[in-house]
Protein backbone atom coordinates (compact mmCIF):
# COMPACT_ATOMS: atom_id res chain seq x y z
CA UNK A 1 0.00 0.00 0.00
CA UNK A 2 2.83 2.39 0.85
CA UNK A 3 4.44 1.71 -2.52
CA UNK A 4 1.17 2.49 -4.28
CA UNK A 5 0.79 5.74 -2.35
CA UNK A 6 4.35 6.74 -3.23
CA UNK A 7 3.70 6.02 -6.89
CA UNK A 8 0.53 8.11 -6.86
CA UNK A 9 2.37 10.95 -5.11
CA UNK A 10 5.11 10.87 -7.75
CA UNK A 11 2.56 10.95 -10.55
CA UNK A 12 0.82 13.96 -8.99
CA UNK A 13 4.15 15.74 -8.62
CA UNK A 14 5.05 15.00 -12.25
CA UNK A 15 1.72 16.34 -13.48
CA UNK A 16 2.10 19.44 -11.35
CA UNK A 17 5.54 20.09 -12.79
CA UNK A 18 4.19 19.64 -16.32
CA UNK A 19 1.53 22.28 -15.65
CA UNK A 20 4.17 24.63 -14.21
CA UNK A 21 6.41 24.14 -17.25
CA UNK A 22 3.47 24.78 -19.60
CA UNK A 23 2.76 28.04 -17.76
CA UNK A 24 6.41 29.05 -18.11
CA UNK A 25 6.34 28.16 -21.81
CA UNK A 26 3.28 30.39 -22.27
CA UNK A 27 5.05 33.36 -20.67
CA UNK A 28 8.19 32.85 -22.77
CA UNK A 29 6.14 32.46 -25.93
CA UNK A 30 4.22 35.67 -25.15
CA UNK A 31 7.45 37.64 -24.72
CA UNK A 32 8.81 36.27 -27.99
CA UNK A 33 5.54 37.07 -29.78
CA UNK A 34 5.74 40.68 -28.60
CA UNK A 35 9.30 40.86 -29.92
CA UNK A 36 8.71 39.41 -33.39
CA UNK A 37 7.40 41.54 -36.24
CA UNK A 38 8.45 43.80 -39.11
CA UNK A 39 10.61 45.60 -36.55
CA UNK A 40 12.49 43.09 -34.43
CA UNK A 41 12.90 43.97 -30.77
CA UNK A 42 15.06 41.91 -28.44
CA UNK A 43 13.15 39.88 -25.83
CA UNK A 44 15.18 41.64 -23.11
CA UNK A 45 13.91 45.04 -24.24
CA UNK A 46 10.40 43.66 -24.60
CA UNK A 47 10.48 42.34 -21.05
CA UNK A 48 11.84 45.69 -19.87
CA UNK A 49 8.95 47.59 -21.52
CA UNK A 50 6.43 45.29 -19.85
CA UNK A 51 8.08 45.63 -16.44
CA UNK A 52 8.26 49.41 -16.81
CA UNK A 53 4.53 49.72 -17.57
CA UNK A 54 3.71 47.55 -14.58
CA UNK A 55 5.51 50.05 -12.37
CA UNK A 56 8.59 47.96 -11.61
CA UNK A 57 11.84 49.84 -11.03
CA UNK A 58 13.88 49.46 -14.21
CA UNK A 59 16.16 51.75 -16.18
CA UNK A 60 14.66 52.86 -19.51
CA UNK A 61 17.19 52.05 -22.26
CA UNK A 62 14.83 51.83 -25.23
CA UNK A 63 13.38 54.42 -27.58
CA UNK A 64 9.86 55.83 -27.54
CA UNK A 65 9.05 54.01 -30.78
CA UNK A 66 10.08 50.69 -29.24
CA UNK A 67 7.78 51.36 -26.29
CA UNK A 68 4.85 52.09 -28.60
CA UNK A 69 5.46 49.04 -30.78
CA UNK A 70 5.61 46.64 -27.83
CA UNK A 71 3.02 48.12 -25.47
CA UNK A 72 0.46 49.55 -27.91
CA UNK A 73 0.78 47.53 -31.11
CA UNK A 74 1.84 44.02 -30.11
CA UNK A 75 1.17 43.26 -26.46
CA UNK A 76 -2.64 43.69 -26.57
CA UNK A 77 -2.71 41.24 -29.44
CA UNK A 78 -0.56 38.74 -27.54
CA UNK A 79 -2.75 39.03 -24.44
CA UNK A 80 -5.83 38.51 -26.60
CA UNK A 81 -4.30 35.42 -28.22
CA UNK A 82 -3.57 33.94 -24.80
CA UNK A 83 -7.08 34.70 -23.54
CA UNK A 84 -8.90 33.33 -26.59
CA UNK A 85 -6.67 30.25 -26.79
CA UNK A 86 -7.33 29.50 -23.12
CA UNK A 87 -11.09 29.96 -23.53
CA UNK A 88 -11.33 27.72 -26.59
CA UNK A 89 -9.19 25.02 -24.98
CA UNK A 90 -11.06 24.80 -21.67
CA UNK A 91 -14.42 24.94 -23.44
CA UNK A 92 -13.28 22.02 -25.58
CA UNK A 93 -12.31 20.08 -22.46
CA UNK A 94 -15.67 20.82 -20.82
CA UNK A 95 -17.69 19.85 -23.89
CA UNK A 96 -15.74 16.62 -24.36
CA UNK A 97 -16.51 15.67 -20.77
CA UNK A 98 -20.17 16.63 -21.13
CA UNK A 99 -20.84 14.58 -24.27
CA UNK A 100 -18.23 11.89 -23.49
CA UNK A 101 -16.72 12.30 -26.92
CA UNK A 102 -13.06 13.20 -27.38
CA UNK A 103 -13.80 14.66 -30.82
CA UNK A 104 -16.20 17.29 -29.47
CA UNK A 105 -15.36 20.98 -29.47
CA UNK A 106 -17.30 24.29 -29.42
CA UNK A 107 -18.34 23.67 -33.04
CA UNK A 108 -20.03 20.39 -32.24
CA UNK A 109 -22.88 22.11 -30.38
CA UNK A 110 -23.22 24.98 -32.85
CA UNK A 111 -22.11 27.53 -30.24
CA UNK A 112 -19.39 29.01 -32.46
CA UNK A 113 -21.89 29.26 -35.31
CA UNK A 114 -24.40 31.08 -33.11
CA UNK A 115 -21.81 33.58 -31.90
CA UNK A 116 -20.64 34.15 -35.47
CA UNK A 117 -24.18 34.77 -36.68
CA UNK A 118 -24.79 37.34 -33.95
CA UNK A 119 -21.52 39.13 -34.68
CA UNK A 120 -22.11 39.09 -38.46
CA UNK A 121 -25.52 40.65 -37.85
CA UNK A 122 -23.80 43.59 -36.16
CA UNK A 123 -21.21 44.03 -38.91
CA UNK A 124 -23.63 43.77 -41.83
CA UNK A 125 -26.52 45.82 -40.43
CA UNK A 126 -26.88 49.26 -38.75
CA UNK A 127 -27.26 47.65 -35.31
CA UNK A 128 -23.88 48.98 -34.19
CA UNK A 129 -25.11 52.56 -34.71
CA UNK A 130 -27.75 52.05 -32.01
CA UNK A 131 -25.76 50.01 -29.47
CA UNK A 132 -22.24 51.37 -29.98
CA UNK A 133 -19.07 49.44 -29.21
CA UNK A 134 -20.83 46.90 -27.00
CA UNK A 135 -22.95 45.65 -29.91
CA UNK A 136 -20.45 43.04 -31.16
CA UNK A 137 -19.79 41.18 -27.87
CA UNK A 138 -23.42 41.43 -26.78
CA UNK A 139 -24.86 40.04 -30.00
CA UNK A 140 -22.15 37.37 -30.21
CA UNK A 141 -23.15 36.20 -26.73
CA UNK A 142 -26.86 36.37 -27.63
CA UNK A 143 -26.16 34.32 -30.75
CA UNK A 144 -24.26 31.76 -28.71
CA UNK A 145 -27.11 31.60 -26.19
CA UNK A 146 -29.66 31.22 -28.99
CA UNK A 147 -27.68 28.31 -30.36
CA UNK A 148 -27.52 26.79 -26.87
CA UNK A 149 -31.27 27.14 -26.35
CA UNK A 150 -31.97 25.56 -29.74
CA UNK A 151 -29.62 22.68 -28.98
CA UNK A 152 -31.26 22.12 -25.60
CA UNK A 153 -34.72 22.23 -27.17
CA UNK A 154 -33.83 19.83 -29.98
CA UNK A 155 -31.76 17.64 -27.65
CA UNK A 156 -34.66 17.22 -25.26
CA UNK A 157 -34.64 18.99 -21.91
CA UNK A 158 -35.92 16.01 -20.00
CA UNK A 159 -33.41 13.52 -21.39
CA UNK A 160 -30.36 15.50 -22.32
CA UNK A 161 -28.25 12.62 -23.61
CA UNK A 162 -24.79 13.24 -25.10
CA UNK A 163 -25.70 11.72 -28.46
CA UNK A 164 -28.80 13.85 -28.87
CA UNK A 165 -26.74 16.92 -27.96
CA UNK A 166 -24.22 16.13 -30.70
CA UNK A 167 -26.91 15.63 -33.35
CA UNK A 168 -28.77 18.75 -32.26
CA UNK A 169 -25.55 20.77 -32.26
CA UNK A 170 -24.67 19.67 -35.78
CA UNK A 171 -28.14 20.61 -37.03
CA UNK A 172 -28.11 24.01 -35.32
CA UNK A 173 -24.57 24.72 -36.51
CA UNK A 174 -25.38 24.01 -40.15
CA UNK A 175 -28.56 26.10 -39.96
CA UNK A 176 -26.84 29.12 -38.40
CA UNK A 177 -23.92 28.91 -40.83
CA UNK A 178 -26.47 29.08 -43.64
CA UNK A 179 -28.04 32.16 -42.06
CA UNK A 180 -24.64 33.85 -41.88
CA UNK A 181 -23.88 32.98 -45.50
CA UNK A 182 -27.25 34.38 -46.57
CA UNK A 183 -26.57 37.66 -44.75
CA UNK A 184 -23.20 37.97 -46.48
CA UNK A 185 -24.75 37.26 -49.88
CA UNK A 186 -27.59 39.74 -49.30
CA UNK A 187 -25.34 42.52 -48.02
CA UNK A 188 -25.30 45.75 -50.01
CA UNK A 189 -21.76 46.54 -48.85
CA UNK A 190 -19.01 44.47 -50.52
CA UNK A 191 -16.49 45.87 -48.06
CA UNK A 192 -18.57 44.77 -45.05
CA UNK A 193 -19.02 41.34 -46.62
CA UNK A 194 -15.25 40.97 -47.09
CA UNK A 195 -14.73 42.07 -43.49
CA UNK A 196 -17.11 39.41 -42.24
CA UNK A 197 -15.54 36.70 -44.40
CA UNK A 198 -12.05 37.49 -43.09
CA UNK A 199 -13.32 37.85 -39.53
CA UNK A 200 -15.14 34.51 -39.73
CA UNK A 201 -11.77 32.86 -40.34
CA UNK A 202 -10.32 34.50 -37.24
CA UNK A 203 -8.24 37.62 -36.79
CA UNK A 204 -6.47 39.43 -33.96
CA UNK A 205 -5.78 42.58 -35.94
CA UNK A 206 -6.65 45.96 -34.41
CA UNK A 207 -7.07 44.57 -30.87
CA UNK A 208 -7.15 47.32 -28.24
CA UNK A 209 -6.07 47.09 -24.62
CA UNK A 210 -9.70 47.44 -23.51
CA UNK A 211 -10.79 44.41 -25.52
CA UNK A 212 -7.76 42.39 -24.44
CA UNK A 213 -8.19 43.19 -20.74
CA UNK A 214 -11.92 42.44 -20.74
CA UNK A 215 -11.30 39.14 -22.54
CA UNK A 216 -8.50 38.08 -20.20
CA UNK A 217 -10.75 38.84 -17.21
CA UNK A 218 -13.53 36.66 -18.64
CA UNK A 219 -11.02 33.95 -19.52
CA UNK A 220 -9.62 33.95 -15.97
CA UNK A 221 -13.08 33.69 -14.44
CA UNK A 222 -14.18 30.91 -16.81
CA UNK A 223 -10.99 28.90 -16.38
CA UNK A 224 -11.02 29.28 -12.60
CA UNK A 225 -14.71 28.38 -12.39
CA UNK A 226 -14.32 25.26 -14.52
CA UNK A 227 -11.26 24.24 -12.50
CA UNK A 228 -13.39 24.31 -9.35
CA UNK A 229 -15.81 21.98 -11.15
CA UNK A 230 -13.12 19.47 -12.13
CA UNK A 231 -14.57 16.66 -9.94
CA UNK A 232 -17.95 17.22 -11.60
CA UNK A 233 -16.37 17.04 -15.05
CA UNK A 234 -14.61 13.82 -14.03
CA UNK A 235 -17.98 12.35 -13.07
CA UNK A 236 -19.70 13.47 -16.28
CA UNK A 237 -16.88 11.95 -18.33
CA UNK A 238 -17.54 8.61 -16.63
CA UNK A 239 -21.23 8.64 -17.59
CA UNK A 240 -24.63 9.51 -16.16
CA UNK A 241 -24.72 6.52 -13.84
CA UNK A 242 -21.45 7.51 -12.21
CA UNK A 243 -22.68 11.11 -11.88
CA UNK A 244 -25.92 10.06 -10.22
CA UNK A 245 -24.02 7.75 -7.86
CA UNK A 246 -21.99 10.77 -6.71
CA UNK A 247 -25.10 12.91 -6.24
CA UNK A 248 -24.64 14.93 -9.47
CA UNK A 249 -27.71 15.50 -11.63
CA UNK A 250 -26.26 15.20 -15.18
CA UNK A 251 -29.06 17.00 -17.07
CA UNK A 252 -29.02 20.13 -14.93
CA UNK A 253 -25.23 20.11 -14.77
CA UNK A 254 -24.91 19.95 -18.56
CA UNK A 255 -27.38 22.82 -18.89
CA UNK A 256 -25.35 24.94 -16.47
CA UNK A 257 -22.09 24.11 -18.23
CA UNK A 258 -23.59 24.90 -21.62
CA UNK A 259 -24.53 28.38 -20.42
CA UNK A 260 -20.97 28.95 -19.17
CA UNK A 261 -19.50 27.72 -22.45
CA UNK A 262 -21.90 29.90 -24.45
CA UNK A 263 -20.81 32.99 -22.52
CA UNK A 264 -17.13 32.19 -22.97
CA UNK A 265 -17.42 31.42 -26.69
CA UNK A 266 -19.47 34.57 -27.25
CA UNK A 267 -16.69 36.66 -25.74
CA UNK A 268 -13.97 34.86 -27.68
CA UNK A 269 -15.74 35.03 -31.05
CA UNK A 270 -16.68 38.70 -30.62
CA UNK A 271 -13.02 39.58 -30.14
CA UNK A 272 -11.18 37.19 -32.45
CA UNK A 273 -13.71 35.72 -34.85
CA UNK A 274 -14.17 32.03 -35.53
CA UNK A 275 -11.04 29.97 -34.85
CA UNK A 276 -11.11 26.24 -35.28
CA UNK A 277 -9.15 23.24 -34.01
CA UNK A 278 -7.93 24.85 -30.76
CA UNK A 279 -10.78 23.38 -28.70
CA UNK A 280 -10.35 20.03 -30.44
CA UNK A 281 -6.59 19.48 -30.67
CA UNK A 282 -5.33 21.11 -27.47
CA UNK A 283 -7.28 18.82 -25.07
CA UNK A 284 -5.79 15.79 -26.85
CA UNK A 285 -2.27 17.18 -26.45
CA UNK A 286 -2.93 18.02 -22.79
CA UNK A 287 -4.23 14.51 -22.05
CA UNK A 288 -1.05 13.07 -23.48
CA UNK A 289 0.94 15.18 -21.01
CA UNK A 290 -1.09 15.04 -17.77
CA UNK A 291 -3.69 12.31 -18.21
CA UNK A 292 -7.48 12.44 -17.97
CA UNK A 293 -7.99 13.96 -14.53
CA UNK A 294 -9.57 17.39 -15.00
CA UNK A 295 -7.70 18.68 -11.95
CA UNK A 296 -4.59 18.75 -14.15
CA UNK A 297 -6.17 18.63 -17.59
CA UNK A 298 -7.93 22.00 -17.30
CA UNK A 299 -4.89 24.11 -16.27
CA UNK A 300 -2.69 22.26 -18.74
CA UNK A 301 -5.19 23.00 -21.52
CA UNK A 302 -5.34 26.67 -20.49
CA UNK A 303 -1.58 27.20 -20.85
CA UNK A 304 -1.24 24.94 -23.88
CA UNK A 305 -4.16 26.60 -25.67
CA UNK A 306 -2.75 30.07 -24.99
CA UNK A 307 0.67 29.01 -26.28
CA UNK A 308 -0.78 27.30 -29.35
CA UNK A 309 -2.80 30.31 -30.44
CA UNK A 310 0.02 32.75 -29.72
CA UNK A 311 2.37 30.74 -31.95
CA UNK A 312 -0.30 30.53 -34.64
CA UNK A 313 -0.74 34.30 -34.52
CA UNK A 314 3.01 34.81 -34.98
CA UNK A 315 2.81 32.75 -38.17
CA UNK A 316 -0.33 34.58 -39.33
CA UNK A 317 1.20 38.04 -39.12
CA UNK A 318 4.77 37.28 -40.20
CA UNK A 319 4.64 34.56 -42.86
CA UNK A 320 3.48 36.90 -45.65
CA UNK A 321 4.27 40.26 -44.01
CA UNK A 322 3.15 42.98 -44.48
CA UNK A 323 -0.01 41.08 -45.48
CA UNK A 324 -1.73 39.09 -42.76
CA UNK A 325 -3.26 35.63 -42.98
CA UNK A 326 -6.52 34.70 -41.33
CA UNK A 327 -5.75 33.08 -37.99
CA UNK A 328 -8.23 30.27 -38.59
CA UNK A 329 -6.30 29.25 -41.70
CA UNK A 330 -3.10 28.83 -39.66
CA UNK A 331 -4.80 26.85 -36.88
CA UNK A 332 -6.43 24.64 -39.52
CA UNK A 333 -3.14 23.98 -41.31
CA UNK A 334 -1.43 23.14 -38.01
CA UNK A 335 -4.35 21.45 -36.28
CA UNK A 336 -5.55 19.24 -39.13
CA UNK A 337 -2.38 17.15 -39.59
CA UNK A 338 -1.77 17.19 -35.84
CA UNK A 339 -5.22 15.76 -35.20
CA UNK A 340 -4.64 13.02 -37.79
CA UNK A 341 -1.37 12.07 -36.08
CA UNK A 342 -3.06 12.00 -32.68
CA UNK A 343 -5.92 9.85 -33.93
CA UNK A 344 -3.53 7.39 -35.61
CA UNK A 345 -1.56 7.14 -32.37
CA UNK A 346 -4.78 6.54 -30.45
CA UNK A 347 -5.87 3.78 -32.86
CA UNK A 348 -2.50 2.06 -32.47
CA UNK A 349 -2.70 2.35 -28.68
CA UNK A 350 -6.20 0.83 -28.65
CA UNK A 351 -5.21 -2.00 -30.98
Amino acid sequence: MARINDQMRKERQQRTWVVVLLALAMVICAIIAASVGPVYISPVETLGVIMYHFGLPIEVSWSRSTDVIVWVARLPRVVMACAVGAILAVCGVALQAMVRNSLADPYILGINSGASTGAALVILTPIAAFFGVIALPVFAFLGAMLATVLVLFLGGNSRLSPYRLILAGMAVGYALNSVTSFMIFASDSPEAARTVLFWLMGSLAAISWLTAVLTIIVATMICFGLSLMSPILDALAEGDDASLALGIEPVRTRFFLLVIVALAIGVAVSGAGTIGFVGLVVPHLARGLVGHSHRYLLPASVFLGATFLTLADIVARTLFAPSEMALGVVTGVIGGPLLIILMKHRVRSDA
